[in-house]
């Protein structure tokens, strides 16, 4: 009998906001999920993905904020592959950079491509601002935990998508104020109003937002 694997468990993903701009002029990094892509077709979202079991073992060149690294570090045992997920996952999506200059001549298969930029992953400059879990019946489920990194830590051109993968289209620079005018998955548009709230300057640092929906009844929770 040949194993399948259930699509439907729950796995653990890291989602990344880039902001561009301050204010009333910030703009968000979004892309289009193809019509038949299993999961959310056709929404827009933030780059994205499942985190590999390869990402707990690429080393960071700066690490994540103490304080984000706790709190991830809250139901997830390697809170650092987390944020080499969000980083692969930017990068794979839209081929932009966020990596500080290194020498990284020992680096992994998936990363070559990366360290040949001369850069290593840096996550100094990620903010974890938001968790949320699929809620059940979805053809996928993932235990996804939002980052928010500016476009100033980004190397090169934020405006070059030439190298990205075929997984968005229609990448681009979203003003704030208008994209929850696009057509979103519900989660979206409340991580979105999340990050607002940050580029605005409001204290949230107390705490983050949880939806756990793991099991059929949801609840909301705050990670301190």
């Amino acid at each position: 009998m040949i194993a399948t694997t259930d699509k439907t468990a729950i796995r653990d993903a890291a989602t990344i906001l880039i902001i561009r701009g301050t204010g009333a002029d910030a703009r968000v990094l979004m892309g289009q999920r193809g019509a038949k892509a299993a999961f959310m077709p056709e929404k827009f979202v933030f780059p994205g993905g499942a985190v590999d079991a390869e990402d707990a073992q690429v080393p960071l060149a700066r690490a994540l904020p103490e304080t984000c690294r706790a709190r991830l570090a809250q139901g997830y045992a390697h809170p650092d592959a987390l944020a080499v997920a969000a980083i692969r996952e930017l990068w794979e999506e839209t081929g932009l950079l966020l990596g500080v200059s290194s020498a990284w001549p020992d680096a992994p298969e998936p990363w070559r491509g990366f360290a040949a930029q001369g850069l290593r992953p840096d996550a100094s400059g990620l903010r974890y601002i938001f968790r949320a879990i699929t809620p059940p019946g979805r053809p996928r489920r993932f235990d996804a935990r939002f980052f928010l990194a500016q476009a100033e830590m980004l190397h090169g051109d934020p405006d070059d998508f030439s190298a990205a993968s075929d997984e968005l289209s229609h990448l681009q620079w979203v003003p704030l104020t208008q994209a929850r005018r696009l057509n979103l998955p519900f989660i979206t548009e409340v991580v979105l109003a999340e990050a607002q709230a940050h580029v605005a300057g409001e204290d949230l640092a107390l705490s983050v937002p949880f939806f756990d929906n793991s099991a059929e009844e949801s609840v909301f929770r705050r990670i301190a």
